[in-house]
């Protein structure tokens, strides 16, 4: 009876032990807090965890394992297994992505911004740039277009821009540049402190990240529609760890892709209900920019920027007028289409 139950318990931790090797725990490098730039990477951890009951999970860390700036480096070490990171922050790391944060491009929402990430991100370019860190894109973090809150005088003239420090990366810095702006690239982490110092006079973010960086409570005004583009943010996983994944364990994260974005967007539309109340919650003055001054912008800083783009990408071996084309071409498909 003895031998028995040894022989049983034995068995008994076998099984456990086998069970515990057998299950899969990813880590997932993200920055800031919880907040809606991260709420489709929350909600495809609890799908794939649904999925596989609880045999595939991942713990999301807000800054505890990566900086933002390095999380692409972390990727191609292995040091974690997904990370969020925004193309801006290396450009030179990413340079197919970056047509997605061109200025001027005329993404009007959220649902367009998810179609023309989908298409450049499945582009051979774009796989085998990504291929080079170990990294595989997942999905895109869709944001809408950036506008800047400021201190002191609203600027509504372009005139006013001339010499205007200002918080932008990517294509958006680019833009603010043409017109005399000094962009500076501080992370998004470090905006406020920039912003509360006065190492910045104005700060360009979606309006989820002047809520959460608390840029939005030192501004004195916001620009409502000067709408110069946005960035563009993947979130990406370590093609080694995607391979060993089990066939189930990679359809449910697959699988969950466009539930997470679709979460993501609903979200997102909530928040935006709610930025007015915010603003005069805050005592943010709303400044609407004229017609006329929009498009002195956009002709100033939207199609030189866009084709020394294209002429920089293709000097490199990299396919840019293709690459541009298709985000052309993928936006008024789908603008046709009702998104």
């Amino acid at each position: 009876m003895t031998n028995y139950l040894g022989g049983a318990a034995v068995c008994a931790l076998s099984f456990a032990f086998v069970t515990q090797a057998a299950a899969t725990e990813w880590n997932v490098s993200v920055w800031g807090k919880r907040r809606a730039f991260t709420e489709h990477v929350e909600k495809i951890a609890e799908l794939v965890s649904e999925k596989t009951n609880g045999e595939f999970t991942m713990n999301v860390s807000y800054g505890g394992l990566s900086k933002n700036r390095e999380n692409l480096d972390g990727i191609s070490i292995g040091a974690f297994e997904m990370a969020q990171f925004c193309a801006g922050y290396h450009a030179d790391k990413n340079r197919v992505i970056t047509v997605l944060e061109l200025p001027f491009m005329g993404v009007e929402n959220l649902e367009q911004e998810v179609a023309v990430s989908r298409a450049v991100y499945a582009h051979p370019a774009a796989t085998e740039e990504m291929a080079q860190w170990n990294a595989k894109l997942l999905m895109t973090s869709p944001m809408p277009q950036y506008n800047i809150v400021g201190t002191g005088e609203p600027r509504d003239e372009l005139s006013e821009f001339e010499g205007m420090r200002v918080r932008a990366t990517g294509g958006i810095g680019e833009a603010f540049k043409s017109v005399g702006a000094v962009p500076t690239s501080v992370t998004a982490s470090e905006a406020f402190q920039a912003m509360e110092s006065g190492v910045v006079d104005t700060v360009s973010f979606a309006q989820h990240a002047h809520l959460s960086f608390g840029t939005i409570n030192e501004a004195d005004w916001w620009t409502a529609n000067l709408n110069p583009g946005t960035v563009n943010c993947p979130v990406v996983v370590n093609i080694d760890a995607y391979e060993s994944l089990t066939d189930a364990e990679r359809e449910a994260l697959d699988g969950s892709v466009d539930e997470a974005l679709d979460h993501y967007l609903a979200n997102y539309a909530e928040l935006l209900k709610r930025w007015d109340s915010v603003l005069e919650e805050k005592g943010v003055q709303k400044v609407t920019i004229a017609p006329e001054v929009i498009e002195e912008f956009r002709v100033t800083a939207g199609e030189p920027i866009q084709q020394q783009w294209i002429k920089d990408m293709e000097a490199q071996g990299i396919a840019g007028q293709e690459l541009f084309d298709l985000m052309v071409n993928t936006l008024a498909d789908a603008k046709k289409s009702g998104k």
